[in-house]
């Protein structure tokens, strides 16, 4: 059956089973994080619940103070700083609920969450930490397991050869060492 704009029912079906299942993948994801991050986290959303919604509050009181809601600019600001604050407060006990402390001592036959990867390619050699996404940061070295470089080397030994697709093209890595 098609509809009026010409594209098949199924397929909108389809699209919105997919997206479904998409969006339970996310929400049922968990955080791979080290014992010192969950400690960041914690302390951030203490704070938040803490000293930050007290300061909301308080702008929220002082701009109620200036009368006439509707064109308060300051209250409005309030108000999307607690939106806001909020948000990141729901965030991090997200996080902290669904975390896993990644154990870097721990010994594994492959590359996991956690390894430190020493590798060579045509472009040289290169060191990585295979990290959960909340602590990437490609500049020091930390890749995500979640992204195509991270989770091509999940799972690989010493001596593997693992070929990335890049925007440059193919990139063909040598395992050479797991710490």
């Amino acid at each position: 059956m098609v509809n009026p704009k010409g594209s098949s029912s199924s397929a909108g079906a389809f699209l919105k089973v997919a997206f479904f299942q998409l969006l339970r993948r996310v929400i049922a994801m968990d955080y791979y994080v080290s014992e010192g991050r969950l400690a960041e986290l914690k302390t951030e959303l203490e704070n938040a619940k803490g000293e930050g919604r007290r300061n909301v509050a308080d702008r929220l009181r002082r701009a109620k103070e200036f009368g006439d809601l509707s064109e308060n600019s300051e209250y409005t600001e309030a108000k999307d700083e607690q939106s806001n604050l909020e948000r990141r407060i729901l965030e991090l006990e997200d996080m902290i609920t669904k975390a896993i402390i990644v154990d870097k001592g721990a010994k594994s036959d492959g590359i996991n969450v956690g390894s430190v990867v020493s590798a060579k390619s045509a472009k040289g050699d290169f060191k990585y930490e295979i990290v959960g996404s909340n602590e990437a940061n490609p500049a020091e070295g930390k890749i995500s397991n979640e992204l195509p470089l991270g989770a091509a080397f999940l799972g690989h030994q010493v001596g593997d050869k693992i070929s990335i697709v890049t925007p440059g093209g193919v990139v063909v890595y040598t395992v050479t060492k797991i710490e």
